[in-house]
């Protein structure tokens, strides 16, 4: 299949190689379920049917009113990760091209020589951490990236129908229950506007730090993904050894202030996928007649990411002991609903002030009495 559509050099390609990243992760996505094309159409037309009876459901346990959104993009493994590379692109081109004309700038120019090599290994590195990644993402709404893609919600129609053979579940309730996780992650982001802007400075000014340290460069960002990709095949059981080895970003961030960041963006992850895992579950079995048992099945195999960023997070960052996003967020969120109500909840997304800090995820009624006094 092709490659990303072209575009304009911008600062960053000239430190990751982005097309051959691209081609990279489509030549080593590893093929979905075997099935007949009649049961593979059969699959699409179920995940969009949930896809799109998503919204009202989403809006009534959220208490969130907001526009509806465009249809749900329903994605092999390759669609998805040549879209993830370019959400990379248009999220962290800027970042390292400021790296590398800082590089430019300390380095006599004959050291600069081995720049166009460098890409393309870095190319390489993160088509082949998407690739990896390609095979165990349900879905994703993509609210960071800059470019045609910014804004779509994806659903991985092969690895919804993997995960409902392995757990022997049923198909549309499934499905639906997917589904309800990821629209609302577009209706958090619609609702509070400013949130997509908030989290891509923040992960930008981290990122920036990050690869300005030693060894800054198109070396660092390699080095860097290489532990992530290392440590997402050891949270499976695979070859990069047990999970959270290798290096990955937490082990880059080596000041105090760069810590902090990295705790501020993963308390902000533990919100929003907690409480797009309370929506999904309070939408309840009149809508999801088997919740509990898709629930209960699921939470025992959790090693599965839904999201690219939740993936590195949790696997890549080796913060999964401090804050497990999903169960420290729905516990935070529960929490709160239970003191001031889903309305009083929903202060969160008035504002980067109401958003939950790190120690407040853990501790729901300090996160309370600072936001409603």
């Amino acid at each position: 299949m092709a490659g990303p559509e072209q575009h304009d050099e911008r600062p960053g390609d000239q430190l990751v190689d982005w097309d051959l990243a691209a081609r990279t992760a489509t030549r080593l996505v590893r093929p979905g379920p075997l099935v007949s094309a009649a049961e593979a159409r059969r699959v699409v037309e179920v995940v969009r049917a949930a896809a799109a009876a998503s919204p009202p459901h989403v809006a009534r346990v959220s208490q969130l009113l907001v526009p509806a959104g465009p249809p749900a993009r329903v994605v092999e493994r390759g669609a998805w990760a040549r879209a993830n590379v370019a959400s990379f692109a248009g999220l962290l081109s800027p970042v390292v091209g400021e790296a590398l004309d800082e590089r430019r700038a300390r380095t006599p120019a004959g050291r600069l020589r081995g720049l166009g090599v460098a890409r393309r290994v870095t190319g390489v590195q993160l088509g082949s951490l998407l690739a990896l990644l390609s095979s165990r993402v349900l879905g994703q709404y993509d609210a960071l990236g800059e470019g045609p893609g910014t804004g779509d919600l994806l659903v991985v129609a092969p690895n919804v129908l993997a995960v409902q053979r392995e757990l022997g579940l049923d198909l549309r309730d499934f499905a639906l229950w997917v589904c309800l996780h990821e629209e609302t992650h577009r209706v958090q982001f619609a609702a509070a506007p400013w949130l997509a802007g908030h989290l891509r400075e923040r992960a930008r000014a981290l990122s920036g730090d990050v690869l300005r340290g030693p060894g800054a460069g198109a070396d660092r960002l390699a080095q860097a993904l290489r532990g992530l990709r290392g440590a997402v095949e050891g949270a499976r059981g695979g070859p990069g050894g047990p999970a959270g080895s290798g290096l990955g970003l937490l082990d880059l961030a080596t000041t105090a202030d760069q810590r902090r960041a990295l705790a501020e963006v993963t308390a902000v992850m533990a919100l929003l996928e907690g409480h797009a895992d309370v929506v999904m579950d309070e939408v309840g079995p009149s809508v999801v007649p088997t919740a509990a048992t898709i629930r209960r099945r699921f939470t025992a195999r959790r090693s599965s990411s839904r999201g690219l960023l939740d993936a590195l997070l949790r696997h890549g960052l080796g913060l999964e002991a401090k804050l497990r996003q999903y169960a420290d967020g729905a516990r935070f969120v529960r929490a709160v609903v239970r003191e001031v109500g889903t309305g009083g909840l929903n202060a969160v997304w008035s504002s980067p002030a109401a958003l939950p800090r790190p120690e407040e995820v853990a501790d729901p009624a300090a996160w309370v009495r600072r936001v409603h006094g």
